[in-house]
C-alpha cells in the first residue's frame, strides 16, 4: 500500500519537502541572556532532524527583544549571535531535511516581567487576567512601519544562515493575529477596521519577505481558522484572508486557531467540547482540530495545506492526504516525548503519536478548595504545556524526556525555569 506520509511535497517556490510530517513549531526556551541560539538549540534540533520529519519549524524567534512570548526566545535585535544561528541552521538540517524558522512579535501577549508597556495594535488589555501580560500601547504608525521591517530584516539573516525558509506567525493572538482580529484591533486609520485594513500588516511583511528572500526561497504563514471568540476574527474572514495570502504566492499555509483566551491550539475549547462530533465520525475528524475548516477553505487555496493539531494516528494522517483534504501534517507535542517518532511512523514502525501529557491530571485538592471546573481546566491546559516544555529543555541538555513527571512537577520546574531566564535577561 503506498504511504502518503512518505511522499515528497513539491512546494510553488520550486523546493521540496522529503515527506509529510512536520515538526510544527514549540517554543523551547533555550536561548541565552541575550536571546541568542545555544548549544542546546543544537543538539535539540539535531536530534529531530535525525528524526525523519521532512520539515522542522523553530519556535517563534522574534524581532524585537523588548518583545518576548518568554525569556528564552530567541531574538534577531542587533544582539548578534549570527554564528549560533548558523550552527543551528546546520544541525537542523543535518539529514537533508528542511529548517524553517518562525517569525513573529507576541504584541500584548507579552508578558508584564518582559515588558509591562508592550506594543499592539490597540490598546486593549487581554481578559485572561491569568496570561500575566502587560498593559498594551497603541502603535503609531511609525511604529507599525518599523515591525514590519524587523520581520523582513529576520527572514533575511535566516536565509543568509542557513534555514531553507520562514513562517510568518499570524495566529495564536500574537501580534498579526491581534491586528487581524476586531477584539484586539479598533483602530481608525489604514491598519484598521475593514478586514483589507486589518491584515494589511500581514499582506505588507510577506510583500517584503518576498522581494527579500527571493522567488525561489520558501514563505509559509500560520494563520488561525478564526479565535473562537464571539466577534473577534472569524472563519469567514480567515477564508478571504487565505485568499489574498494565495494571491501574494507563498508556498505553505499552516492552519491553526485559539489564542490566550481560547487556547484551542493545545487542544478543544470549551464550546468545542460541549459541540464534540460523535464518535461514529472519520477517526481523522475526531482527532485534527482543524480538518472541518480545511475542507472549506481548501477550494479557496492555491497553496498547500498543513493542519497542526491533534492527529496522533498514521490511519489518520494517511486517510486526511489521500482525502486531499491536507498536503502536509504538523505534529508538536507527540515530538516533545519521542524525537523519532516520525521516522518510526513513516517506516511502519508505530501506528500512533504518542502524548502522554494528556493522560496526566491535577488533583483538585492540590489547588485548593475553592478551584472550580474552569479553573482546573485552565490550570491542567498551561500545565500540559508547561510539561512539554520541561521535555524539550531535557533533551536540550542531552538528557531523554522524563515520562514520569506529574503537571505539577512540570510547573514547578517551568516556573523556576522561567524566573531564571528572566533574572539573566535582565542583567544582560
Amino acid at each position: 500500500m503506498t504511504s502518503h506520509i512518505a511522499q515528497p511535497v513539491a512546494l510553488p517556490c520550486g523546493a521540496v519537502l522529503p515527506n509529510r510530517l512536520a515538526k510544527a513549531a514549540m517554543t523551547e526556551g533555550l536561548a541565552d541572556a541575550m536571546n541568542r541560539a545555544t548549544e542546546r538549540h543544537e543538539t535539540l534540533y539535531r536530534r529531530w532532524a535525525e528524526g525523519g520529519a521532512g520539515l522542522l519549524i523553530t519556535g517563534n524567534v522574534q524581532v524585537d527583544r523588548l518583545h518576548l512570548e518568554r525569556p528564552g526566545n530567541i531574538a534577531i535585535d542587533g544582539n548578534g549571535g549570527l554564528d549560533a544561528l548558523c550552527r543551528l541552521a546546520k544541525a537542523g538540517t543535518s539529514a537533508g531535511n528542511h529548517l524553517w524558522m518562525q517569525i513573529n512579535h507576541p504584541g500584548r501577549q507579552t508578558p508584564s516581567s518582559v515588558n509591562p508597556r508592550p506594543l499592539a495594535p490597540s490598546a486593549i488589555a487581554l481578559a485572561a487576567q491569568e496570561a500575566g501580560c502587560g498593559e498594551p500601547q497603541a502603535m503609531t504608525e511609525a511604529q507599525v512601519e518599523d515591525v514590519i521591517a524587523r520581520f523582513v530584516h529576520a527572514a533575511s539573516v535566516a536565509q543568509n544562515c542557513g534555514f531553507t525558509g520562514v513562517q510568518i506567525h499570524a495566529a495564536h493572538g500574537y501580534l498579526l493575529s491581534q491586528f487581524l482580529s476586531p477584539l484586539s484591533n479598533d483602530r481608525r486609520d489604514s491598519w484598521g477596521g475593514s478586514l483589507e485594513n486589518r491584515a494589511r500588516i500581514l499582506m505588507e511583511i510577506v510583500r517584503g519577505v518576498r522581494q527579500a528572500v527571493g522567488a525561489d526561497f520558501p514563505i509559509s504563514v500560520k494563520l488561525n481558522s478564526a479565535d473562537f471568540q464571539k466577534g473577534g476574527f472569524s472563519d469567514e474572514e480567515s477564508m478571504q484572508v487565505v485568499r489574498w495570502l494565495g494571491d501574494e504566492g507563498i508556498d505553505l499555509l499552516e492552519i491553526s486557531g485559539g489564542n490566550y483566551e481560547q487556547m484551542c491550539m493545545i487542544g478543544r475549547t470549551d464550546d468545542q467540547m460541549d459541540r464534540a462530533k460523535p464518535l461514529a465520525e472519520s477517526t481523522r475528524r475526531r482527532e485534527a482540530y482543524f480538518l472541518d475548516y480545511a475542507a472549506r477553505v481548501r477550494p479557496l487555496a492555491s497553496m498547500p495545506l498543513m493542519i497542526t493539531g491533534g492527529f496522533r494516528s498514521r490511519d489518520a494522517m494517511e486517510e486526511g492526504l489521500r482525502a486531499g483534504e491536507l498536503d502536509v501534517v504538523g505534529l508538536a507535542r507527540p515530538l516533545c516525548v519521542d524525537a523519532d517518532i516520525c521516522r518510526k511512523l513513516l517506516t511502519g514502525a508505530r501506528d500512533r503519536a504518542p502524548s502522554p501529557e494528556d493522560e496526566l491530571s491535577i488533583d483538585r485538592a492540590a489547588l485548593g478548595p475553592e478551584v472550580d471546573d474552569k479553573t482546573l481546566r485552565t490550570t491542567e491546559s498551561w500545565a500540559q504545556v508547561a510539561w512539554s516544555c520541561m521535555q524539550l529543555l531535557r533533551m536540550g541538555n542531552g538528557e531523554d524526556p522524563d515520562l514520569r513527571m506529574s503537571l505539577l512537577e512540570a510547573l514547578v520546574g517551568y516556573d523556576a525555569n522561567e524566573k531564571a531566564a528572566l533574572a539573566a535577561l535582565c542583567r544582560s
